[in-house]
């Protein structure tokens, strides 16, 4: 086995996974939405046991610090696998939508943009990684979308500014624990080198560290891309999470919105009409006001 971009073995996982969600619907479709909703959950829950036992396979258990390593919620995947199943169970409107743009969004990138695989030194070695890393990936698009597709959570364009709120949030989270990480000895300790950093996840929390990232480093103002005082005072180095704030809000909210109109598009269209109503009301009023003090003077 040998993954790489637009190889064989590269669009065979990719048709997998696509017929894994199809095998999932169809399953599904009929069935009451507490079945539904159970078969959700447990899937979800099923993903973050897998998550604690990726230690029983290589490379994990070849390397005890690497299973230390990344048994942690180092990045927003494995964040989400852990707070998934209980957005599942609540009742929070708000945090089911961060969980399906975001489950959806990432999960999908990381299904046609497999890197940790690819950069594997031996994926026939791992290969029992590589299958849960689809695993986990898929399952991370697969219970938002069939969530909102067999109607047990209806996405809306009105909570679409709560997303990069909650988003940023989890952010935070990430990096706390890898700060914590760092401070317990599970990832090296920073040096005085302030741009060595022990340990980048995919997470971006410490700037952009590949090509595809890049793509959202235009929308981070330049003030947050500078050292602003101390012995490094103007110095390139990205702010540890500031400088995904404005990303966040410019590119994460229009995407949601986008997303959102597949699923909530009459009641967006239903209060478009509703506002186009309401100001013509507006204007024929202002018209009328207007002829009526002019027919006076």
């Amino acid at each position: 086995m040998n993954i790489q971009f637009f190889n064989g073995w590269y669009f065979l996982f990719l048709f997998l996974s696509l017929g894994g969600f199809l095998a999932l619907y169809f399953l599904l479709r009929k069935r009451s939405p507490a079945v539904i909703k159970t078969v959700l959950i447990s899937l979800m829950a099923f993903a973050l046991v897998l998550h604690f036992m990726k230690g029983l396979f290589p490379p994990y258990s070849l390397n005890y610090e690497i299973h230390l390593r990344d048994s942690w919620f180092i990045n927003i995947c494995g964040a989400n696998i852990a707070l998934f199943p209980f957005i599942l169970i609540s009742k929070s409107k708000r945090a089911k939508d961060y969980m399906f743009y975001i489950g959806l969004i990432s999960g999908l990138i990381a299904v046609f943009y497999p890197i940790d695989p690819i950069m594997k030194a031996s994926q026939a070695a791992e290969w029992i990684d590589v299958l849960r890393f689809y695993l986990h990936h898929n399952l991370l698009w697969y219970v938002p979308l069939l969530m909102a597709v067999l109607n047990i959570h209806r996405p809306s364009y009105k909570r679409v500014l709560s997303v990069p709120v909650i988003f940023l949030v989890v952010m935070l989270f990430i990096m706390m624990n890898q700060v914590l990480q760092s401070e317990l000895g599970f990832i090296g300790l920073r040096g005085d080198d302030i741009h060595a950093i022990p340990y980048v996840n995919n997470s971006l929390i410490w700037g952009p560290d590949g090509n595809l990232s890049r793509l959202i480093d235009w929308a981070c103002p330049s003030f947050f891309k500078t050292v602003p005082v101390g012995p490094h005072a103007g110095e390139p180095k990205y702010w540890p999470w500031f400088w995904l704030i404005v990303p966040c809000f410019v590119i994460v909210t229009p995407l949601c919105f986008l997303l959102s109109l597949i699923f909530d598009y009459k009641s967006f269209r239903a209060d478009i009409c509703r506002l186009r109503a309401r100001l013509a009301a507006l204007l024929n009023k202002n018209a009328k006001k207007t002829n009526s003090n002019t027919k006076e003077n």
